[in-house]
């Protein structure tokens, strides 16, 4: 079953026109990676489906409803998770207070709901009275994920996870993301670790100005001699 299904998008900020004509879609428990050069509107794209930009035309599906005027409150209801590549704590805010912001349009938060979250990072039942600012980065992106996973989305949106992470980390996040879609979530992810994301992937994405130029497995796209030598170092 198609989860997301993005048909022949425009969309941008204000005036300005950042995305031309992409298609994209997400199946049911799919895990797909957008990669391409820094400008090419990757997290445009997926902040388009969560009702962050203007929307100039084409459609966005989800689970079949066309969602490409919801604002973000209403895309989260939908069962569409988010996390934003910077900024994407409330600093002075603790971790359980993060937590259970992530659960904001539930009249109550089930504990199960927690106890799943801790489950996953136990790093943040330690520390869950210490305040998000004062976590590691690394620490502070599992956060991130965990608010957004509270109310059990259907489709996690994940910009730039490994942004900013040290090197030993990184792997480290790649394999909480293996996890979250082993356990049945639907990744959209963009990353500039080109390479490992499309290891990890079911399909890839290659936007180039804001348009599609490739698509195909992660592995098809790792061993495309062009897509190597012009996306991915060779």
């Amino acid at each position: 079953m198609t989860l997301l299904d993005v048909a022949n998008l425009d969309s941008g900020y204000g005036d300005l026109q950042i995305i031309n004509g992409v298609d994209m879609q997400v199946g049911d428990g799919e895990y797909v990676t957008i990669v391409g050069p820094n400008g090419a509107g990757k997290s445009t794209v997926m902040k388009s489906v969560f009702g962050l930009t203007t929307y100039m035309g084409g459609s966005i599906e989800f689970k079949g409803t066309e969602i490409s005027g919801y604002r973000p409150e209403e895309i989260i209801s939908t069962g569409i998770g988010y996390v934003p590549q910077s900024d994407n704590v409330f600093p002075s805010m603790s971790v359980m207070e993060n937590l259970e912001m992530g659960a904001y349009i539930l009249d109550e938060v089930p504990q199960e709901r927690i106890d799943r979250i801790f489950d996953r990072f136990p790093i943040l039942e330690e520390r869950r009275q210490q305040n998000a600012g004062d976590l590691s980065g690394g620490q502070q992106q599992m956060l991130a994920m965990g608010r957004a996973l509270m109310l059990d989305p259907d489709l996690l949106l994940l910009d730039e996870p490994s942004a900013g992470l040290a090197p030993d980390l990184v792997q480290d996040m790649f394999d909480r993301i293996d996890r979250i879609n082993d356990d049945g979530t639907g990744v959209l992810l963009v990353e500039q670790n080109a390479k490992e994301a499309l290891r990890r992937c079911n399909r890839g994405y290659v936007l180039v100005q804001g348009q599609n130029r490739y698509e195909d497995t992660g592995d098809a796209l790792l061993a495309d001699e062009q897509v190597r030598k012009d996306f991915l170092g060779g």
